[in-house]
């Protein structure tokens, strides 16, 4: 295995080695849409003789599944996945978390915020995703022991990033989100927060996930800015969809992958994906269809597209 980054804040390599990283939530197994992911990402890295780190995004216990962690590994590992260095565990990052908001508070682009759901809910204006905070507590000084939660300004912050296939995105942060959440109100470190600094850490050099995430990288920029660490190229996947147009997940039932027969499944993802693998490779074993895969990777035929329904794939099962 390769040097862990497990322990540094900012990433000290002067390499320009690609790495990329798979990320899951263990909130259940792996499904044919976190598939999708892991392979795209996969082969993205691999296909640039790059580095493919994986991280357990642990920092939410209330929407975890007790052994979820050990089973996405043991499914990665029965698809013939083969990750560099050692598994990063968002849990065990408190330290490099506080860190980061003590240099965002030294900074004064930190405040407090005691409002509740239900006063944002009736002050605030609709947002991409939900309400957009109207920034109540910014104005006012808070005493720290009433705090709920704690909020990053974005008055000012406009975002600019291409995205390798969904194309230009343009933002203004405090418009379009408004100041957010860093450390939530039941004391847990925020999913932005958490990205950003780990993505720094672990020297990620381009971050290939699910089209789902794309309104939440606007947001991990301004992070990046703010805390002063670089920000990777962004490549965000088309993401799977069930018969209903729905996302597929844990919430929408979607059926764990097969660990006992994976290539069905790793077919159907390289289709999904704009690659057609020869008939023949049906009756072969895992590692030939990772070094067809590779070898035949071409991000080019990436659907530019936020979703495509499950059945893309269907033809290659």
């Amino acid at each position: 295995m390769a040097r862990s980054h497990a322990r540094a804040w900012r990433h000290s390599a002067s390499s320009a080695m690609y790495r990329g990283r798979f990320a899951p939530s263990p909130t259940g197994p792996l499904h044919f849409g976190s598939l999708v992911a892991a392979v795209g990402s996969y082969l993205q890295a691999r296909s640039h003789g790059g580095e493919w780190l994986v991280r357990m995004e642990d920092i939410d216990p209330p929407r975890e599944m007790k052994g979820a962690a050990d089973d996405i590994l043991r499914t990665l590992e029965a698809f013939g996945f083969e990750w560099d260095g050692e598994l990063l565990y968002q849990r065990s990052r408190s330290e490099a978390y506080r860190d980061a908001l003590n240099q965002l508070d030294h900074a004064n682009t930190l405040y407090g915020c005691v409002c509740s759901r239900k006063e944002i809910a009736d002050s605030s204006s609709a947002g991409i995703e939900g309400p957009v905070y109207p920034g109540i507590c910014r104005r006012t000084p808070i005493n720290a022991s009433g705090v709920r939660a704690w909020r990053v300004r974005t008055e000012g912050a406009h975002i600019h990033f291409e995205d390798r296939w969904q194309g230009v995105v343009e933002r203004d942060i405090a418009r379009d989100f408004g100041d957010f959440v860093v450390r939530r109100a039941d004391g847990l470190f925020a999913y932005q927060l958490a990205v950003a600094v780990d993505d720094a850490a672990q020297g990620i050099t381009e971050v290939v996930r699910g089209a789902d995430l794309l309104e939440s990288t606007p947001r991990q920029i301004h992070l990046q800015q703010l805390l002063g660490v670089p920000t990777p190229d962004y490549a965000h996947l088309p993401v799977v969809l069930n018969e209903r147009g729905e996302k597929l997940s844990k919430q929408t039932y979607a059926a764990p992958v097969d660990r006992i027969d994976p290539l069905p499944a790793l077919f159907a993802a390289a289709v999904f994906l704009g690659h057609t693998p020869p008939p023949e490779m049906r009756d072969g074993d895992i590692e030939s269809f990772w070094r067809w895969s590779i070898e035949a990777w071409n991000p080019e035929r990436v659907p530019r597209k936020r979703g495509l329904p499950a059945t893309t794939g269907a033809r290659a099962a």
